[in-house]
């Protein structure tokens, strides 16, 4: 079984795995749970300790080491900028460990920088797998049956995880056509002109697609208030259970970890 990965190319995912065959709702449950606990807290420790519990658990989650960077890599893009900045521009505290001008990185800032990308990755690393592991239809239908989800909402949110291949594919085709015909400036001004009118052509064919499908839809009685019937019945057990609560118990065992190391702060304040 193939399970279309968006954040890059087909999936090689083992769906065996027990935690890739859990239910959607109990994957994205994981996910909430440690997004919510540290979303309350930027600290080295309650991070550190949510990553490695993750990376403890990734054995049963079907996904390898060169798996796991092929679909993560945005990820890791997006955590390390964040942590190099937050290095660069926290507030100063304790000895200064390099300057450049305005610039100061201290023992406070690195310490901010690490908690920050450390962060990123422990949240973004259950997103990743639950995309990697979980077809959108599956996914569909656990939102709508089993969180009883509005399903104009589901299947709306359906077709477009579908149109995401689609896109790149279109991507892949407008960049062949321009490079068949010769269409394209040198030097970075002109490319720069070629990539903003190759996304302009992509808006232009996605608004046309989107319409086309809007009107299809609801021509096939997806947009009905009538209560709807489902093809495939999307069931919740107990190890799906286990599965949620295994979220929230890692959560918790952060947290802890963070306030017995004393370095636990709630942003709010």
């Amino acid at each position: 079984m193939t399970v279309p990965d968006v954040l890059g190319g087909p999936a090689a995912a083992n769906l065996g795995a027990p935690l890739a065959r859990a239910n959607p709702v109990a994957k994205l449950a994981v996910a909430v749970a440690v997004s919510a606990a540290l979303v309350l807290t930027v600290d080295v420790v309650t991070a550190g300790v949510a990553l490695a519990l993750e990376a403890v658990a990734l054995p049963w989650c079907g996904l390898g080491p060169w798996a796991l960077l092929r679909r993560g890599w945005i990820v890791i893009v997006g955590a390390v900028p964040a942590g190099i900045t937050t290095a660069m521009w926290a507030v100063d505290s304790g000895a200064v460990l390099a300057g450049l001008g305005p610039m100061t990185v201290t023992e406070g800032s690195l310490l901010a920088g690490a908690a920050i990308t450390l962060r990123v990755l422990a949240i973004g690393l259950p997103g990743v797998v639950l995309l990697a592991t979980t077809d959108p239809t599956d996914l569909a239908d656990a939102l709508a049956q089993n969180l009883r989800l509005p399903h104009r909402f589901v299947l709306a949110a359906l077709a477009a995880m579908r149109l995401f291949g689609v896109l790149a594919e279109e991507w892949r085709a407008l960049t062949m056509a321009r490079r068949a015909r010769g269409v394209g400036d040198g030097g970075l001004g002109g490319r720069l002109r070629t990539l903003a009118g190759q996304v302009f052509a992509l808006l232009v064919l996605a608004v046309r697609r989107a319409t086309v499908l809007a009107t299809a839809m609801e021509a096939r009685g997806f947009g009905v208030a009538a209560r709807r019937t489902w093809a495939r019945p999307s069931r919740f057990g107990p190890a799906d259970a286990v599965v949620a609560l295994g979220g929230v118990a890692l959560a918790a065992l952060a947290t802890a970890a963070g306030i017995a190391a004393g370095t636990w702060n709630l942003v709010l304040t």
